[in-house]
């Protein structure tokens, strides 16, 4: 008797739960509606290579007063987008005219795996980084998430979804597909498709919006 009550608990908990991803799910494509065009806070994902130089173009031409205050976090290994984002808000400062202290604030993440890192050594890294990405979700709790392909927004993007689906915290989370991709999305933009984290995906590409519907073509941003 007592058996069977365990495992009744148990499938009404997994029905419960499985019932609150559908509805994270469903809700998550839905716009952000607010009374008044409120400013939310932003963590913004950067990487290497030319991620950063396509966030930061994004980044341009989107009203800041919006997204604001705005948070930009880095793999631990990347000094140099943290620079060029650095050097972005001080150019924000100087047209405004409000210290980019007040508006920004500049961290980094562990890298789940480094490049050429063996895949044995790199389940351990991969458990720090999840920890240390809980630690910093909890920290700043955005709620707006841009990121454009950098592995690490993966675990960001994971716990943020993780948050929604146990009532902590509802962030939107915004990907843009990186203008390189043309004829397939990134792993980590085909993750974050396929499990239906992303609140709004977006290509720069029209044959990658054939290819999956759910995106939203917007042209070339580059």
């Amino acid at each position: 008797m007592a058996s069977s009550a365990t495992i009744t608990c148990v499938l009404v908990g997994i029905t419960l739960i499985m019932c609150r991803v559908l509805y994270v799910m469903y809700w998550s494509s839905r716009p952000l509606h607010t009374r008044a065009p409120q400013p939310v806070s932003t963590l913004i994902v950067l990487g290497s290579g030319g991620h950063t130089a396509e966030m930061l173009n994004l980044l341009s031409v989107l009203p800041k007063d919006r997204f604001t205050p705005r948070i930009y976090i880095a793999a631990a290994t990347d000094n140099m987008s943290l620079q060029k984002a650095r050097l972005f808000e001080n150019s924000l400062a100087d047209e405004t005219g409000v210290r980019a202290v007040k508006t920004a604030q500049f961290m980094q993440i562990y890298r789940s795996r480094e490049v050429g890192q063996s895949y044995i050594t790199s389940i351990w890294t991969t458990l720090v980084a999840i920890v240390h990405a809980l630690r910093l979700m909890i920290k700043i709790r955005p709620q707006v998430i841009l990121c454009n392909g950098p592995g690490t927004c993966i675990p960001l993007c994971a716990i943020a979804f993780f948050f929604k689906v146990m009532g902590i915290r509802w962030s939107s989370i915004f990907y843009v597909e990186s203008i390189a991709r043309v004829r397939r999305l990134s792993l980590s933009g085909l993750l974050l498709y396929k499990l239906h984290i992303a609140d709004e995906f977006f290509v720069q590409w029209p044959q990658l919006q054939r290819k999956y519907p759910r995106t939203h073509y917007v042209g070339c941003l580059m």
